[in-house]
């Protein structure tokens, strides 16, 4: 099946200067849909970028279907870094007649690109997207890991069950899906009075990890592994504070500054195992001045950087391209094994299974931080590590 059934095509010419795109700048390396569809089989790009118009479940957040297009004009007059650029530009999803029907077409979508080693930049819409964009994962055998960078909890507590579908309680539909393939949930950057106590309990019990706005602030490099881990990345507009992204609807005092939002993308793009990210809740009718617009297109183009600075050194092949440490906690009935990449000095930890496994599955390795060594070498158990463990009993 041919996935432009789902795309209307765009026009260049609405965000193309006068004066047409220096060679350097993104927008002269993008193929775009304009009459043709890209070739994704033998011209095959490394990412692609495409909007969704549809925002009948963004709550309280009408408008930010128009998106994906303002965006578009401040990102492709961006210079690239130093990288071959292959990107491709598929257009828009249309709505479809039902919401139902949007989500099927960014699931199908999403999971043929995933398939077949592109990466999907989704760019509007609200956030309850992001439930069609873990569906893309369903096909794949493979347990999922998502991040969501958001200032709430997107949880219905109240109606675990029976909660409507949308961008306030797409959570739910996450992990009450069948067949279940979720491995792990984090909610990074949150704030603590827009989160109530029910939730933050239930997120315990389940194990996810939820990191408070606080304890990023001066620290986004805390972010890294988690990001590093996940599978897919969700970004709500609404996370970054108002006086640098006022356009959404929910935009507060409060919120991550956008050298920080910048930050975290570099690190999704960065990651090996990562294979999407949205971009969701961006409001153009809230927007001074564009600024929110071209906050997010510098975060695309740190997320594009990142992509192309890709380490590519998931452990354990070679050996020899890696430093092993152990040590044991709680008086020497747990050993602890930490893996150390010598080519970026990032950190793993091992993280045995409980199960029976085959010999190729003896443990599952953790993306952590040297603090986590730190940590272990002290006697003390790391919190990410006994939580990885329940997951896994």
């Amino acid at each position: 099946m041919s996935l432009s059934v789902f795309f209307s095509p765009i026009d260049p010419q609405d965000f193309t200067p006068d004066t047409g795109f220096f060679r350097s700048q993104i927008g002269a390396s993008v193929r775009i849909h304009d009459k043709d569809f890209p070739d994704l089989e033998h011209e095959k790009p490394d990412l692609v970028l495409f909007g969704v118009l549809d925002d009948r479940m963004a709550v309280g957040n009408s408008g930010c279907a128009g998106a994906a297009d303002i965006i578009r004009k401040h990102l492709y007059v961006l210079y690239q870094g130093e990288y071959k650029l292959r990107v491709a530009d598929l257009g828009n999803i249309r709505a479809g007649e039902r919401v139902a029907d949007t989500y099927a077409a960014v699931k199908t979508v999403c999971g043929e690109l995933i398939k077949s080693g592109i990466v999907p930049i989704i760019i509007g819409g609200g956030q309850d997207i992001t439930y069609a964009q873990y569906l893309a994962y369903e096909k794949l055998e493979q347990k999922v890991e998502v991040s969501i960078v958001d200032s709430r909890f997107d949880i219905d507590q109240d109606q675990t069950e029976n909660a409507p579908l949308n961008s306030q309680t797409y959570i739910n539909h996450i992990i009450l899906h069948e067949p279940d393939y979720l491995f792990n949930l984090n909610n990074l950057a949150y704030q603590t009075y827009f989160v109530s106590k029910e939730s933050v309990a239930m997120y315990d019990k389940l194990y996810f990890h939820a990191m408070r706005l606080g304890l990023i602030a001066g620290k986004v490099d805390h972010i890294e592994p988690i990001i590093r881990a996940a599978d897919m990345v969700s970004f709500d507009i609404g996370a970054i504070r108002f006086s640098d992204a006022p356009g959404n609807a929910y935009a507060t005092a409060n919120g991550l500054f956008g050298d920080e939002a910048c930050q975290i993308c570099r690190y999704a793009g960065m990651s090996d195992k990562l294979t999407s990210i949205g971009f969701y809740e961006y409001n153009p009718a809230f927007d001074n001045r564009a600024q929110t617009a071209m906050l997010i297109t510098q975060m695309i183009w740190y997320f594009i950087d990142g992509f192309y600075n890709r380490k590519h050194d998931a452990p354990l092949v070679p050996k020899s391209a890696y430093i092993i440490y152990r040590t044991s906690v709680h008086n020497e009935a747990y050993e602890l094994v930490f893996v150390k990449s010598k080519k970026s000095d990032r950190w793993w930890m091992q993280v045995p299974y409980s199960g029976s496994k085959s010999v190729n599955e003896r443990y599952h390795l953790v993306p952590c931080r040297y603090e986590d060594y730190q940590t272990a070498v002290s006697g003390e158990m790391p919190d990410l590590w006994w939580k990885t463990h329940q997951k896994l009993i």
